[in-house]
Parts: structure tokens; C-alpha cells; sequence
């Protein structure tokens, strides 16, 4: 299962971090990446699932990031802000998936994606939203 959720939670960075920076509705942007990845089967649901429900609870999941920041979320980088999205999702909705593999997760997401340290500032901010939702990590 997990190499199943790291293609999707991969894609799906790439994808909210375009919905982010060019306001294209999820469903435009689902269609291409179905097109140019090779997403089947449960990568390709648990895609979906996200692309879905992070922009439906973005309000609520940027408000819970926030608390944990040390600057303005405006500020934040776009795609450091995707991978905390998605790991702030799936450590509020996703009860099943272990805090440990949501925050591993975004660590080698932000290690691909955000800036040299990046990863660090993920991980710091995912581990408190963690105690956070779930009272432990």
C-alpha cells in the first residue's frame, strides 16, 4: 500500500502546487495528470481522494498549518505549502496511515520538491500538527 500512496501523494503535490499557482480546478488538472502518469488502481484513488478533499478542507487545513508557522502562510513556500496540505489532511482524516509514514512521506516529498532545508521546516510543522490531531507522532 504505501508504494502505491507515494506515487499518488507525489502526484499530488505536483498537482495541488499547480492549483495553487494558476487557480485551475482540480478536475482540469486531474485529467492531465491521469493522462501523463502512470496512475491506476488504488494510486490512482487515493490521486483523487486527494486532489478532492484538500481543496474542499483547505480553509481548515491552513488554518491548523497556521498555528504551527513561523511566519504568514502567504509566505510560506507554494510547495512546501502542497506538501503540508497534503500530510495536514492526512493526519486529520487518514486515522488508519501511522502519523510516522504521513510525516516520512512529506520529508521525502519535500526533499524531491521544496528548497534544500525545506524538508526540515515540513517536518517541524507536520510533527506539531500531528500532536496536534492525534496527541502524539
Amino acid at each position: 500500500m504505501r508504494n502505491s500512496r507515494h506515487l499518488a501523494r507525489r502526484c499530488a503535490v505536483q498537482a495541488l502546487y499547480q492549483w495553487q499557482v494558476t487557480g485551475q480546478s482540480p478536475c482540469e488538472i486531474e485529467s492531465s495528470f491521469i493522462k501523463n502518469e502512470n496512475l491506476a488502481d488504488r494510486h490512482l484513488d487515493y490521486f483523487q481522494e486527494l486532489i478532492t478533499c484538500v481543496p474542499r478542507h483547505v480553509s481548515e487545513i491552513d488554518r491548523l498549518l497556521s498555528c504551527f508557522l513561523d511566519r504568514e502562510l502567504e509566505r510560506v513556500d507554494l510547495i512546501e505549502h502542497a506538501i503540508m496540505r497534503v500530510g495536514a489532511y492526512e493526519l486529520k482524516y487518514e486515522a488508519d496511515t501511522p502519523a510516522n509514514v504521513i510525516i516520512d512521506e512529506a520529508i521525502g516529498l519535500a526533499r524531491v520538491f521544496a528548497s534544500e532545508h525545506g524538508y526540515k521546516y515540513v517536518n517541524g510543522v507536520l510533527d506539531r500538527v500531528a500532536k496536534e490531531v492525534r496527541g502524539h507522532t
